[in-house]
């Protein structure tokens, strides 16, 4: 992945087929959703789409930066383990939505919102070695994958027989 435009188009479509899978896999407004017992301090409905969105481009943007900045440092390697480490993140995040929308099964989604808050962590560190300004995207999607996965935990707690 050396050259810029081709780095750009294929963090922007990974990112892109990741949202799309996740929405087509969500269900908000599904009955068993709106029937399960939820915290208090889990953030209204509207949040979710904006925030997501956000996320979304701000990984893109971020991990497309360190992409190539990586390969213009002679870094191949770096950035291909980079490379991998966003698929599989991407991956996991997909997932979060099937287990939790569509296999219902919260204890192991929660799981699954573990697995990808570590794995945000680790992009997350993986661009700070970088230096540059991408890490506080990462960090901001890290952040909001370890509040996913408490809501998502106490939401398997407080309904348990789901």
């Amino acid at each position: 992945m050396k050259h810029n435009a081709r780095t750009n188009a294929l963090v922007g479509a990974g990112v892109a087929a990741c949202a799309v899978a996740g929405t087509l896999l969500n269900e908000p407004q599904s009955r068993w959703y709106r029937a399960l017992r939820k915290p208090d301090w889990q953030p209204a409905p509207a949040v979710f789409p904006i925030a997501w969105t956000a996320l979304y481009a701000a990984v893109g943007l971020s991990s497309a930066s360190v992409i190539n900045r990586l390969n213009k440092a002679g870094w191949d390697q770096d950035a291909a383990a980079f490379a991998r480490a966003l698929g599989v993140n991407l991956a996991l995040n997909t997932g979060w939505n099937a287990l939790f929308f569509r296999v219902r099964n919260l204890p192991v989604a929660t799981v699954g919102a573990a697995a990808l808050a570590v794995s945000s962590a680790d992009l997350a560190r993986r661009a700070a070695t970088d230096g540059g300004w991408q890490v506080w995207g990462l960090r901001a999607y890290a952040g909001w994958c370890v509040c996913a996965t408490a809501l998502t935990g106490r939401i398997a707690q407080l309904n348990p027989r789901t």
